[in-house]
């Protein structure tokens, strides 16, 4: 049975990347590592193929999109495909082929391991859905060109961009306050939900620059969808005192804010105003048409894609950055 890169890597007691780069000649590894693996290469006759031996100097001229492509995701996650629409602009004009693979957090590693061994793609864009602490080792590890889409859950040496989500609720809580509004309610995703959470944490920013204090019962928390926005939105117009206004993590939620406000006989925004983010896929086709904080998606894979062929060219060039400032636009939900 032919002898193969995982057989090394187990008797070596070390990653195929790491064999890998042995092969390949890489500074990176320690002397004691490379004699170790090539002592291994030696004893069990191992012939590397041409692709592993030239993987550090071939180019496929091919990039991986890796992410999430459960059923319906296009609708829970339609801003991944703007991402991919400015990504693939970018790439085009350099000659780069962009290959999405649908994959989950265990799923990705073995992509990118088994891309890197066969030299089938020169960089991963990598959406911060599937990213794991073993596959940030991994793209370490193997020197890969990489981004991803999305800030990290956990420090790391990986090169990403995020939108400053923090910055967009503190934009939207502070349009709420300079239009009259004194009693601001929330309401978020999840407690998992990282994109709703920095969110939060701007709105009570916000409130506590102005020295505003509302309740905890005006902080809601649920499910991203229609039917959780409608119930946590029953449940701030049931208090006693309740909410003068209120700001929405998405427009699903925002949708079915909008539904159980109007459902009471109440107005937008003269019983109560709305502020969401993002100017799609509803903020323009309920009536009244929402205030958003908008950010530019499009934009933001344009700068992804800018980023992964700047990797690719300079090895040692490194981004940990936010990019694309958010946008108020101005509609008739927080208009007195």
């Amino acid at each position: 049975m032919r002898v193969t890169i995982k057989d090394v890597a187990k008797a070596a007691g070390t990653s195929t990347a790491t064999v890998s780069k042995v092969i390949n000649g890489s500074h990176t590894i320690s002397k004691a590592t490379t004699d170790r693996v090539n002592d291994i290469i030696h004893e069990l006759k191992y012939h590397p193929n041409s692709q592993a031996q030239n993987f550090a100097k071939r180019a496929s001229m091919n990039i991986y999109f890796l992410t999430r492509l459960d059923k319906n995701i296009a609708f829970e996650n339609p801003h991944m495909f703007e991402i991919m629409s400015g990504v693939q602009k970018i790439l085009d004009k350099r000659g780069y082929t962009l290959s999405v693979k649908g994959v989950n957090e265990k799923e990705a590693c073995a992509v990118v391991e088994q891309a890197v061994m066969q030299n089938s793609a020169d960089a991963f864009i990598v959406h911060a859905s599937v990213i794991s602490r073993p596959l940030s080792r991994l793209l370490i590890e193997s020197e890969s060109a990489h981004i991803v889409i999305g800030y990290p859950n956990f420090e790391s040496r990986l090169c990403w961009i995020d939108t400053n989500n923090h910055l967009s609720g503190e934009i939207a809580t502070k349009h709420l306050i300079d239009s009259g509004f004194k009693r601001t309610a929330f309401i978020g995703g999840r407690a998992g939900d990282m994109i709703s959470w920095h969110r939060i944490k701007g709105y009570e920013d916000a409130l506590k620059e102005a020295s505003i204090s509302v309740p905890k019962t005006f902080l809601k928390q649920g499910d991203s969808t229609f039917h959780d926005g409608r119930r946590m939105m029953l449940q701030l117009l049931k208090l006693k005192n309740r909410p003068d206004s209120v700001v929405c993590a998405n427009n699903y939620i925002a949708l079915g804010a909008v539904e159980a406000i109007q459902s009471q006989g109440l107005s937008i925004p003269e019983d109560i105003a709305l502020i969401t983010f993002d100017d799609y896929p509803f903020s323009k086709t309920v009536e009244p048409m929402l205030t958003v904080v908008n950010i530019d998606v499009f934009d933001m894979g344009i700068q992804a894609g800018n980023y992964v062929l700047n990797k690719i060219k300079k090895p040692n060039f490194q981004v940990q950055s936010y990019t694309t400032l958010p946008e108020l636009i101005v509609r008739e939900s927080t208009r007195k």
